[in-house]
Formats: C-alpha cells, sequence, structure tokens
C-alpha cells in the first residue's frame, strides 16, 4: 500500500430546493452563471473542465469529479483531498437570491484509503457531521448520522440526511458502486501513452471506446475526459432527467473506480441489473460496495443477482431508514478467489 496515493473514493453531497413562484422554479438553479459555480467549486478546491447539458439539468465533468445542476436540486460529488462541505455555504447564498429554499440534504461516502491525508472537516465521520449540522438552516429539522459496516473492513459507508417536515422521498433510486483492487491489465487502459499529444477530450473519448464504457448506455449522450497521465472521467445523460458517472483511479496499490446512475421505481429492473453487470465487467474489481438509496425494496434485492455471476460474493448487506431519503442498502462483494 502506497504511503499516500491519490484518495479515489468520493464524498457525495446532494441538495433539495423549492421555491413558491413557478417562474423561479422552472429553470431555478440552472440559472447561476458559470462564475458563481467557478466561486463555489473554488472554495471546495476543483475546476470545470468539460460540460453537457440539456432541457433537464446539466451535467459538469470536475477536475476531481462531478457536478450536476437542476432546476431544484444540486449535486456534487468530489474526490482527492477537495473540501466539498465548503460548498454548502455559498449555494445556500446563491439559491436564496434566486427565490429558492433548502429543503433536504443527504451526504455519503466510502472509507477514505488515505484518510490522514484528508483535510478538516474531513478527518473523521463525526467532524463532518459537526460542520454539516452547522451549515444547514434549521428548517432541515428531521437530521440522522449513521456508519453503515461491513465484514469488509476497508468498505463502511457514511450517511447523513436532514430535510424539513414537509419533504417526502421522490421515487429516484440511486446506486453508488464503489470498485478496488481492479483487474490490472484493465486499469492500464485509464493510463495515456507517453509522448500523446491528445487532448484531455481527444483521450477521452477513446478512453470510453476502448474501455466498453460506451456500451454500459448505448443511447446516452456522453461528457468525458482523461487526466495527464492516468485516471478518467466520464458523465452520461440518459433519457430526459437521469444521470451516470463514473471515475477511475487507476494506479496500482489504490486503484478505484466508481459507478453512480438514477433511475426510476418505476423502471424495468432487468435494466438496472444489465447496466450494473456491464459497469463491473470494465473494471473487474476484486472488492466492491452497491449502495442503494431507495423508498422501494425492488431494485437492492437485485444487486446479488447481477453480480454473482461475475464471479462476485455478497459478503454483507446493511440496512437503515434515513427520514426523507428512504432506506439506505448497503453490500458489499468480493471475488471467490479472495
Amino acid at each position: 500500500m502506497a504511503v499516500s496515493g491519490f484518495e479515489g473514493f468520493e464524498k457525495r453531497l446532494e441538495l433539495h430546493f423549492f421555491g413558491d413562484d413557478p417562474a423561479v422554479t422552472e429553470m431555478g438553479l440552472r440559472q447561476l452563471d458559470f462564475e458563481s459555480l467557478e466561486q463555489v467549486l473554488h472554495a471546495v478546491q476543483c475546476t470545470v473542465v468539460s460540460a453537457v447539458g440539456n432541457s433537464y439539468f446539466d451535467a459538469y465533468v470536475l477536475s476531481e469529479s462531478s457536478l450536476f445542476v437542476y432546476p431544484t436540486k444540486i449535486i456534487i460529488k468530489t474526490c482527492g483531498t477537495t473540501q466539498l462541505l465548503k460548498s454548502i455555504r455559498p449555494l445556500l447564498h446563491y439559491a436564496r437570491h434566486l427565490g429558492l429554499t433548502l429543503c433536504s440534504c443527504r451526504y455519503t461516502r466510502g472509507s477514505f484509503i488515505f484518510p490522514k491525508a484528508q483535510p478538516f472537516p474531513h478527518t473523521t465521520f463525526k467532524e463532518e457531521v459537526i460542520c454539516l449540522e452547522e451549515s444547514l438552516p434549521t428548517n432541515l429539522c428531521r437530521r440522522k448520522a449513521s456508519v453503515m459496516p461491513s465484514k469488509t473492513p476497508s468498505h463502511s459507508w457514511h450517511v447523513f440526511t436532514a430535510s424539513d417536515d414537509a419533504h417526502l422521498p421522490g421515487v429516484l433510486y440511486t446506486l453508488e458502486v464503489c470498485m478496488t483492487e481492479l483487474d490490472r491489465v484493465l486499469a492500464r487502459k485509464f493510463f495515456q501513452r507517453p509522448g500523446d499529444e491528445k487532448t484531455g477530450d481527444t483521450a477521452g473519448k477513446e478512453m470510453t471506446q476502448l474501455t466498453g464504457i460506451g456500451d454500459i448506455n448505448p443511447g446516452a449522450l456522453i461528457c468525458d475526459f482523461a487526466f495527464d497521465p492516468c485516471g478518467y472521467s466520464m458523465n452520461g445523460i440518459i433519457d430526459g432527467d437521469r444521470y451516470s458517472t463514473i471515475h477511475v483511479t487507476p494506479e496500482d496499490g489504490y486503484s478505484y473506480a466508481s459507478f453512480e446512475c438514477v433511475g426510476s421505481i418505476y423502471d424495468d429492473h432487468d435494466d438496472v441489473v444489465q447496466i450494473l453487470k456491464k459497469a463491473v465487467q470494465v473494471f473487474r474489481p476484486a472488492t466492491m460496495s452497491v449502495s442503494t438509496t431507495c423508498t422501494s425494496h425492488e431494485v437492492w434485492t437485485r444487486v446479488a443477482g447481477a453480480l454473482e455471476p461475475l464471479g462476485l460474493k455478497c459478503r454483507s448487506c446493511a440496512m437503515d431508514e434515513f427520514p426523507a431519503a428512504g432506506s439506505v442498502v448497503f453490500q458489499t462483494f468480493t471475488t471467490r478467489r479472495k
């Protein structure tokens, strides 16, 4: 294990807002100018490298992961030693100016590979929770923090949710997949060849094609980027308001890849099985976790069935209920050879 390498495990923040004026909520947060977004990201210590949007939302690939901006919802996911929670106050400030009020917040992350390298308040989950509690307005009165354990010491799941009394969980589910100990041959595909004079966009497109990432959601509008000398990020826009995102830290000794997607509880659940299978086969990790946030149990029960034919065995499963987020189910898997 390297003393300290690049931290692949992301921190993820999801904020939901509401407004009384339909004229405001129609475009909502998407009215924020690029300069304002850049200021928020500057506080977090990352920048935009690429962007794509449709009539529902805007998706930004960041120097450290991703940002998704909807009219009344924002999702920021950042890796490395970024200070994600520093985005909350400026975002609330800009939202207030647009006539929007925060109604729910969800913060999630796995266990860092290099916890000692993290800056305050990401040094411990306890400090993160204190920071969240202090940054959020008092109308978010239903709060809960929990660390969901597993039998795999390197994987536990940290969840904090807060919501007002009126906010109800929606019909969307979120699947957050964290993969470690990637297949070395497959991980090499995320390195650029020395002397290649390709731009991040060009090299990213090649990696999307070569690795099979482009086949996970064949109809997706993809925004991809390759980092120099290695590493890769991708946001995909799928039918309307759905997204998927992949981030890869391929270095040996601390290799990591994440895959995240959203779906509706009314979708055909065979779709999520196929998507999950394809994503995992791109990396063939020795250890992985899947966190499913959903109001229905239909989705998480399919996860093990999708992964076991790939030689991954479910080692642990933890479940917890969160106000206004529904239930979170955290499952860990290792290859049978482990």
